[in-house]
């Protein structure tokens, strides 16, 4: 761990964000280039002890997944991510995991996308990162661990994430699931991800087995679909999924469908966040 290093690359970096950048608003009493280090913490879901550590060099060795936090809050490119990991000690995340950090270019795009609730999710379905609104809309999908990260495996596993779509849609959104999961297994023949999340839902879900062997195949591009919020009722939202040249993450963007849709998201909206306890009714999953 190169503590001297890590501490000035963090230093720059801070001050080199604009708080817009990050929704924070830049009032004319800021002194302080970039962000703040209460700020910097507050991103990174960590103590601002801590951040004062880390960049004065006299910090413990960070985890990998205060790195990431770090990596997010920052804005860090792919190459200063890397870097990141570097001056601490560790390797960074493979090029092709599954569990790699969301890209920078696509982490902005959640910000500049504002209202409109969004999410980054890896090629087997894992959220990596949401905006506001989409945390609003579904819960915080990015604190799941084991096969629960991934979206399908909680579609066959976990009733309480079917039951937040309307029963008439379930049969198709199975589907459309099983068929992506069987594209993405193609692109990665002979990963060992792949094929034990595949061997591990055959193994839990005869609904599964039955779909997996139709041997449907298609990338989910776009889709409409309508979720049960337990706080506003129905909402009809159109699904537009961008995917990065490497097929290995999606920017999955959701909007209203019709009036009444689009009422009920600024209805939610007004309400605020409620927290939502993973895998409850709720938090329904892209």
């Amino acid at each position: 761990m190169e503590r001297e290093e890590l501490a000035d690359f963090l230093r720059r970096r801070r001050k080199g964000i604009r708080p817009a950048e990050v929704g924070i608003t830049d009032g004319p009493r800021r002194r302080t280039p970039g962000l703040r280090r209460e700020e910097v913490a507050m991103l990174a879901g960590m103590s601002v002890d801590y951040v004062v550590r880390l960049e004065q060099g006299r910090s413990s060795q960070p985890s990998a997944q205060l790195l990431v936090a770090l990596a997010r809050a920052l804005r860090l490119s792919d190459d200063e991510r890397d870097h990141l990991f570097h001056l601490a000690g560790h390797r960074p995340p493979p090029a092709d995991g599954v569990a790699r950090p969301a890209r920078a270019g696509l982490v902005r795009l959640l910000d500049l996308l504002g209202d409109a609730p969004a999410m980054v999710l890896s090629d087997l379905g894992e959220v990596l990162a949401q905006n506001r609104a989409s945390v609003l809309l579904a819960g915080d999908l990015t604190g799941f661990t084991g096969d629960r990260r991934y979206v399908v495996y909680r579609w066959f596993t976990d009733p309480g994430t079917r039951a937040v779509h309307v029963p008439e849609e379930r049969d198709h959104h199975a589907r459309r699931l099983v068929a992506d999961l069987r594209a993405a297994a193609g692109r990665r023949a002979g990963d060992p991800t792949v094929t034990g999340l595949v061997d591990r839902l055959r193994a839990a879900s005869s609904d599964f087995r039955a779909l997996w062997a139709e041997h449907e195949v298609a990338v989910r591009r776009a889709d409409r679909k309508t979720f049960l919020h337990p706080r506003v009722g129905r909402l009809r939202m159109d699904c537009e999924t961008l995917v990065t040249p490497d097929q290995r993450q999606q920017l999955l963007v959701l909007t209203p469908a019709d009036a009444g849709a689009r009422e009920r998201l600024e209805l939610l909206r007004v309400l605020g966040s409620e927290e939502f306890p993973l895998g409850a009714p709720g938090a329904p999953g892209p």
